[in-house]
């Protein structure tokens, strides 16, 4: 089976892929705000900014969504053998995750902490999401909880490329309201569980749940590939993200957590509407030639990094915690919040120029289709190293009950 559907009207000009230049740094800010939403439950609350992202957890959501946007766009049109496709994701993410999953482990063993070697294995082979054991959860790197469910979208999305439903924009329209009505079906059966801990896992991590958001990304990628301009423009698609994360403040002082109505669940479930939306546009705005702020050199650079940095923030946090303690005062939180964002971007950099890039130019050349890859001037691999190369999303740990 190859990966592909009907051909279709190219845009004119150079790759179109490196034009899409503002998702790379949405890619920053969705990264953000999940680094904010842990260093709020984990070093200490800061007045309103921990407020805005005590949610941030969200972020995943957004680049769920990205993700199939993302390949939609890659792919739609082109025929490429599903195990080209296959090494391909595999290159873009198990290098650096393998390096992480060394890095947290060792700061676990420093702190003393015990290690869970059947989570470790399961991490590496990318399927500890499929069970709610928390020692699968959070065995290795708990951040990479997120790549399971990516490794799942990938075994799917060869064959979401060729359902016939996706080929006419009135097919795209029907499964874009079905996608939507499923995010909220998905919420509200979290009455049907009674155990908090497991119904976290099966909407929050169960690969199945959020392969919605992944299928909402696919269908508007594929939609924004084939002309269609959503109805609103960035700078209105930004407000109405805020707006729902605003929304959340009150609800959550109003509700638990532990409810299954909880703004816990809804911020993750309910958000990829919007996000689906904000990725529309923005790429709309960069194909029309609408300077959206995001797209400068150093938002490219940062967008670039995002994976690493939320690979290894949060094992930044664990050791800089464990060894300095959690302060008890505003002041004292704030100076470990600045020094954990300068060491994890820097970490972030570095994994990005001496780990990932490399190690993904290494591996694709050597695998499936490699020598078939054309060169650019940059050095990259055309279809993989640019602006438009998304990593699976941010990821965090459970919540702090």
């Amino acid at each position: 089976m190859m990966v592909s559907l009907m051909p279709v009207s190219r845009i004119p000009g150079p790759d179109a892929r490196d034009r899409l230049a503002s998702l790379t740094g949405l890619r920053f800010w969705a990264a953000l705000v999940v680094v904010l939403y842990h260093l709020s439950r984990q070093t200490g609350e800061l007045p309103w900014i921990s407020d805005l992202t005590w949610y941030g957890r969200s972020g995943v959501t957004f680049f769920f969504v990205l993700s199939g946007f993302v390949l939609a766009w890659t792919y739609e049109g082109k025929s490429v053998p599903p195990v080209v496709f296959f090494w391909r994701r595999f290159a873009r993410i198990w290098p650096l995750l393998a390096v992480s999953v060394i890095a947290s482990v060792a700061v676990w063993r420093v702190l003393g902490s015990e290690i869970s070697l059947r989570g470790v294995a399961a991490t590496l082979g990318l399927v500890n999401a499929w069970t709610p054991a928390h020692e699968y959860l959070v065995g290795g790197n708990p951040a990479a909880w997120s790549l399971s469910d990516e490794a799942w979208f990938y075994l799917l999305f060869p064959l979401l490329m060729t359902v016939p439903l996706l080929r006419s924009a009135r097919g795209r329209a029907w499964c874009a309201v079905a996608l939507c009505a499923a995010s909220v079906a998905v919420w509200t059966s979290g009455a049907l569980f009674g155990d908090s801990a497991v119904r976290v896992w099966a909407l929050d991590y169960f690969p199945p749940t959020r392969t919605v958001q992944f299928v909402l990304g696919v269908v508007v990628g594929l939609a924004v590939k084939r002309g269609w301009r959503p109805p609103v423009r960035l700078s209105g698609a930004i407000t109405l993200v805020l707006a729902g994360h605003l929304a959340l403040i009150p609800w959550s002082r109003a509700v638990p957590d532990s409810f299954w109505y909880s703004p816990y669940s809804a911020s993750q479930l309910l958000s990829a509407p919007l996000f689906a939306l904000l990725v529309a546009a923005a790429a709309a705005a960069d194909l029309e030639g609408r300077r959206t702020g995001l797209g400068g050199p150093w938002m490219i650079r940062l967008g670039h990094w995002s994976f690493a940095w939320y690979l290894f923030h949060e094992i930044v946090i664990r050791a800089l915690v464990g060894h300095l303690g959690r302060p008890h005062t505003h002041e004292g939180t704030l100076k470990l919040w600045l020094l954990v964002l300068g060491i994890s971007l820097v970490v972030a950099a570095m994994a990005y120029h001496w780990v990932e890039h490399p190690l993904e130019r290494l591996l694709r050349r050597a695998g499936p289709g490699g020598k078939a890859i054309p060169r650019r001037s940059d050095g990259t691999s055309s279809g993989s190293g640019g602006p438009l190369s998304t990593a699976p999303g941010p990821a965090s740990t459970a919540p702090e009950r």
